[in-house]
């Protein structure tokens, strides 16, 4: 079968990899559309991150839905034909974190496209993978095979917005309008937002957070004194959500955000250097926020009521054979949101 693989930055080449066998707790699922995200883009672009690098050849990609092709003799929940999503989060189930209901933080979780450990942890980019029957999910009869795709970053918004605390009524910031900035807009006034303002430095970033329901976009690059009038009297909004791993960012944040705000951190851009003085001064609560684990199912639950639209946010899809040009094009924020792969 054939697969999207990293050997290095900028050298992404699709080839022909040896399917895994079956086990008894597996099912085969023939992929359909893969979304491209950010740590793709990361690989792709870099490499790597920080000091996570690609040290041997990688399968990327970890947001994915199918069909099921087959099942092992002991799975009893998933049947063939049915479609499915799968989390490409793989806990152990039997470290202190997961026995604490804390699978995000398992201390020896496998995780999709992942340089982190070595042998790297090859991702779901290709057109049929083996996955453990636990890690389907079934999709909504309502909900296509490419909003499914997109239950993975929509659960990492899920997420953020679970972990700031209650938002009814609250007035919200985000900061960085890529694919989970957006998200976390969506999922933010899913969660009772009463205002939510949105800023970036990209025009086309902004629309797409306008168009799904920021009540206010601002460039920052254009207007650096726009968000400043959120400042007085020490502080507008309940909560910052950091979606751009930019420090500037942060900095901008907790400056209007309300005593006693919550600082939620999404974005990874490298370790950053925070003026600790006003975050006690103002007794705010810096929060970090990593990944999911039972969001993903509520994710696919949301869709299929309704309760959110991804489908704003998924702006191209390129065939497999035209997989590098895919991933210039999710680069490119000025002309793509969200591109995913048809498989």
């Amino acid at each position: 079968m054939r697969a999207i693989v990293a050997h290095a930055a900028k050298d992404l080449r699709i080839e022909e990899v040896e399917a895994p066998a079956l086990g008894p707790e597996d099912i085969r699922v023939r992929i359909a559309f893969g979304g491209i995200c950010g740590s793709d883009l990361h690989y792709y672009n870099h490499g790597g991150f920080g000091a996570v690098r690609l040290r041997e050849p990688m399968i990327l990609g970890h947001e994915i839905a199918g069909v099921v092709e087959a099942v092992g003799r002991e799975c009893r929940r998933v049947r063939v034909g049915e479609r499915v999503a799968v989390s490409p989060n793989v806990p152990c189930n039997r470290c202190r974190y997961c026995l604490e209901g804390l699978q995000n933080q398992c201390l020896d979780v496998r995780f999709y496209g992942s340089a982190m450990r070595f042998p790297h942890i090859q991702g779901a980019f290709r057109e049929s993978l083996v996955c453990l029957e636990s890690q389907a999910h079934r999709v909504p009869d309502d909900v296509s095979l490419a909003e499914a795709a997109m239950a993975e970053p929509l659960a990492v918004a899920l997420h953020a917005t679970r972990r700031s605390g209650s938002l009814m009524g609250r007035r919200v910031l985000v900061s960085g309008c890529g694919p989970i900035g957006a998200l976390v807009v969506m999922a933010a006034r899913r969660a009772g937002a009463a205002e939510i303002v949105a800023t970036d430095i990209a025009d086309g970033a902004l629309g797409f957070a306008a168009r799904v329901g920021a009540d206010r976009v601002i460039n920052v690059a254009r207007e650096p004194a726009a968000l400043s009038a959120y400042a007085a009297d020490k502080g507008t909004f309940d909560a910052l959500f950091e979606a751009s791993g930019a420090e500037a960012a942060l900095r901008a944040g907790i400056e209007v955000v309300r005593p006693r705000g919550v600082l939620m951190q999404l974005g990874l851009g490298g370790d950053m250097t925070v003026p600790i003085n006003l975050i006690t001064f103002k007794e705010l609560d810096l929060r970090g926020t990593f990944r999911f684990h039972e969001e993903f199912a509520l994710a696919l639950e949301y869709m299929g009521k309704g309760l959110i639209d991804v489908k704003p946010i998924i702006t191209a899809t390129a065939p497999l054979d035209k997989a590098v040009d895919a991933f210039e094009l999710a680069g490119d924020r000025s002309r793509s949101m969200k591109v995913q792969i048809a498989f």
